[in-house]
């Protein structure tokens, strides 16, 4: 399949009652036969969704780390891997989806977040883009799992990217909203336009002393804004906010948001291990991992548009954008579109 998708296609997504989806296939021809997944019975995450759980811990690498499991344990493994300012209740009505497809869902806290915590307190508070994913690889490796489908939005996203292109013997598949986004200090310090300087307000506001003292003080004051400027369209309620907003009360949560937006800019060093990972994503890898990438049509946080990774992808590939008036938070905004690409690309 390849261009505009087939009638099939069409036919197929119209069945499943999936309003609000445009894909461009590039190769993954056998979507048609995929499962479907039915519709969340809280779609959007209105609030009135419980929280995940229970929390399990393990011990994996330099962390604790607190994680949701959902599903079969003998089912493909899937890995939700979350954002800033967002939390594990991203996923909350993707994992009963795919649980009910009969998939083992895996959603952890990042360090940083929730109940993840660091093993010892002389390890670097440090969250460049390298650490992140082998965070996940420490995980899986904690966990006893040999390969996944990884699946991520804003931070979570650049970490399946980086898993993908890094360890693509651990990823059987790779679901990203935005697509790709890898970077590297050096083309981070190339300035863009004005208007594109404007979207980063904050990673200026935290390279200062005032930022970070200001983001420590209003943590969820801040997070709440960027909430609203990321998805101007989701009407998420206070009970929403506050189930994902606990969760940023990590005492780790302010040194590694700092840390991981100074380290991009260059203004903070990472840990001298990951230098030889950090060269290679500075040469910005193919992945060749089947994937698809995702694009809500009313995402208000910066983002690059398709036409300039879609080559970034040389295995079966497909980019979808969803409508609707859907944000930045893309799989808790429209769990069912996400839910169906994961397991739309694990029949690639």
């Amino acid at each position: 399949m390849k261009g505009l998708m087939s009638k099939r296609r069409r036919s197929f997504l119209r069945t499943l009652g999936i309003g609000g989806l445009a894909a461009t296939g590039l190769g993954l021809s056998r979507m048609a036969e995929a499962r479907s997944v039915p519709a969340p019975a809280v779609a959007g995450s209105t609030g009135k969704a419980a929280a995940m759980g229970p929390i399990r811990q393990v011990h994996a690498g330099v962390l604790d780390v607190g994680y949701h499991e959902a599903g079969p344990r003998e089912g493909q493994v899937v890995l939700l891997l979350h954002g800033w300012p967002y939390d594990i209740h991203s996923y909350t009505d993707v994992a009963p989806l795919l649980a009910s497809a009969g998939y083992r869902v895996v959603t952890p806290y990042l360090r940083g977040y929730g109940t993840t915590r660091f093993l010892s307190d002389a390890t670097p508070r440090n969250a460049q883009q390298a650490v992140l994913a082998a965070d996940a690889i420490a995980l899986l490796d904690a966990l006893k799992i040999e390969k996944a489908i990884v699946a991520g939005c804003d931070w979570g996203a650049r970490t399946a990217n980086v898993l993908a292109a890094l360890w693509p013997e651990r990823c059987k598949a790779m679901v990203s909203v935005s697509g790709y986004l890898i970077g590297s200090q050096e083309l981070n310090r190339m300035p863009l336009s004005p208007a594109a300087e404007q979207q980063w307000w904050y990673q200026y506001y935290f390279a200062t002393e005032r930022g970070r003292s200001g983001y420590e003080q209003h943590t969820h004051d801040f997070a709440r804004l960027i909430w609203t400027l990321a998805s101007p369209q989701w009407r998420f309620d206070n009970a929403t906010f506050e189930r994902s907003a606990s969760a940023l009360d990590n005492p780790d949560h302010v040194s590694i948001t700092i840390h991981n937006y100074r380290w991009r800019l260059g203004l903070a060093e990472g840990e001298p291990d990951y230098d030889p990972l950090e060269r290679k994503l500075a040469a910005f890898p193919a992945i060749g991992v089947p994937t698809i990438t995702m694009e809500g049509d009313a995402n208000g946080a910066p983002h690059p548009e398709p036409a300039v990774y879609a080559k970034k992808f040389i295995g079966a590939y497909e980019h979808r954008l969803i409508t609707g008036g859907i944000g930045h938070n893309l799989p808790q905004e429209a769990p069912q579109a996400f839910a169906q690409a994961v397991v739309d690309v694990d029949h690639a």
